[in-house]
Formats: C-alpha cells, structure tokens, sequence
C-alpha cells in the first residue's frame, strides 16, 4: 500500500517550535512541514492568512506563531492581540472551510498562579497581564470556530534554537560567575522538541480518529516542576560536567527583579489528560533539559541564530 505523508502547515519561519518540528519531520516519512511566515503570512494582518494557508494544501494546520515578548505586550496590546488572537481565529477558519484539524499552542499564562498545586484543563482562567489575556481569547477564539481543534498549553520554552532562558543563561555563564534568578516563581521547564513530538502525534490522532476526546484543551509541558533558580542550576550543573560555562546562581525573589508583566508565581501544569487521551507521556524536564543543554555546547552559532516562535 502506498504510503503518503500528511502535510503540516505550521505558522512561523524562525520559530523554536517550528525549527523542532521541522528536524523531527526530516527524519520520518509519514509527515512533512510547512512552515509559513511573514511576508506570505502575517497573523497581524488576517487578510493574508487564508489563501496562503490554502495555496499550501494542508492536512491540518498547527498554529504555532505568537507575540511571546511577554513584557513588551503590556506596552503594545494591540499588536499582542492581533497576532495571539485574531491570526489563530482566522487559522481555524480557514480549517473549518477545508474541513481539517488545527493544533493551536498555547501558554500557562492563562492562569494567575495563585493555585498551590498543578493546574488542570478545567480550572479557571484569570491571566494577569496582556500576554496571557490575548493567548486566553486565541484559545476561545479557535474553539468558537471549529470543534476540531486541539489546543495545546505549554510552559516555560527553550530548545537548541533562538533565544530563550536556558540559552540565555549559557551565554552569560560565559563571562559572569554569578547570576541572579527568580526563586519564588514555580513551573515546568518544557522543551520544545518535546512539544514538537507532542504536536506530531496529536496531529496524527486528530487525522485518523474523530473520537471527541482528543479534541478540546490538554496541558502540554515537561514533567516535574522547578522555579528558574532550579532550571539554572541543573542546566549549569549539566554544562559544568560536559565542559562548557558554569556560573553560580544567587537566588532571589521575583520582588527584585522586577518586569512590566506580573508573571504567576505557580503555573505547573498537570499532564495527565493528555496522557489519558493521547497517550503521549512528556518527559522528565531534567533529562530534557540535559539533552538540549548537550547539544547547544556544540552549537557553533549560540549567539548568532535570530529567533521567534
């Protein structure tokens, strides 16, 4: 029987998600990416979204490009709620009209972390800051389009790709001996070639089953919490051992280091549903971490790799 592969259309050029996706795709044959960006695409201007995302042909669609400058929302609402919100109500649209699935990321952001334990999919929403308001109204936006739909809500991103935390921190460890970290900020480091695996198979669930529990919201995110004191910490443990820049990590409290978006102080996420529904177990966010942190030592270009998500 000949065998065809099913074709993701992911929204973003540059980033980490997309980049994850688009390694984990080159190395199977039964999916292929792609990945589609501004000018083409541009989820502030919807208008561009459609035949774009048509001319692409399309099995399902993963809506993975955001307004992620979580500070820089608070001074520019607009375009945060253009893009995390509007864009991804057109994407799903667009997959109501061609009759597909869509995989839309989201963020623990939605929560306002004031729950002392790990939230669940069916716990309320209340985001603290414009970030997490326009990613809260891209999920009802994309559930108010179509019933085929699964939304995914991840936390805390880094991968061997772009900017992000862990990256960061290589970078200063390479001129600094100590670095200040938020301690009192709780939640689970979660890389993004494990949401790429996820995606990649929730996709394919979504594709060959119309069994109404694999749709709706599932939390999607390393297992196993940390505050950003102790996702540094192991990540210099880890490149201390192999090599590569160390620095020690003074921790603080997020009152002293203060940022325009309020962050919440607890946004674990439990990934039981998702596991429940899916089948797909996320992996521990220290082995994760250990493998990425590997492989961005041997980067040659950590600094010069342009990002997004």
């Amino acid at each position: 029987m000949m065998h065809t592969s099913k074709r993701y259309v992911v929204t973003g050029l540059r980033g980490q998600v997309v980049q994850c996706l688009l390694e984990n795709a080159s190395r199977r044959s039964d999916v292929e990416i792609i990945p589609l960006g501004r000018p083409e695409l541009d989820l502030a201007a919807p208008r561009t979204i459609a035949a774009t995302v048509e001319s692409a042909r399309p099995d399902l669609i993963v809506s993975a490009a955001a307004f992620t400058w979580v500070d820089l929302a608070e001074a520019d609402p607009e375009t945060a709620f253009a893009v995390n919100s509007e864009g991804p109500a057109e994407l799903a649209r667009v997959a109501t009209a061609l009759q597909i699935p869509i995989v839309h990321l989201s963020t623990d952001y939605v929560f306002d972390g004031g729950k002392p334990i790990p939230y669940v999919e069916s716990d309320p929403v209340a985001p603290l800051g414009v970030y997490g308001r326009s990613k809260l109204m891209g999920e009802q936006n994309v559930a108010a389009a179509t019933e085929h739909h699964a939304i995914l809500r991840t936390a805390w991103v880094y991968s061997p790709f772009g900017r992000n935390f862990l990256r960061t921190m290589l970078k200063i460890a390479e001129t600094k001996e100590g670095v200040r970290v938020v301690d009192d900020q709780i939640g689970n480091p979660t890389s993004a070639i494990d949401i790429a695996n996820a995606v990649i198979a929730v996709g394919q669930n979504l594709l060959t089953s119309n069994e109404p529990a694999l749709r709706g919201i599932f939390h999607t995110a390393g297992t196993g919490s940390a505050s950003w004191a102790d996702f540094a910490d192991e990540m210099f443990r880890i490149s201390a051992a192999n090599g590569g820049p160390s620095a020690k990590v003074i921790r603080i409290p997020a009152s002293e280091y203060p940022t325009p978006a309020q962050r919440p102080a607890n946004s674990q996420l439990n990934c039981s549903k998702l596991h429940k529904c899916h089948g797909i177990v996320m992996p521990d966010w220290q082995v994760s971490v250990e493998y990425v942190v590997k492989r961005a030592l041997h980067a040659d270009d950590l600094e010069n790799e342009k990002f997004g998500r």
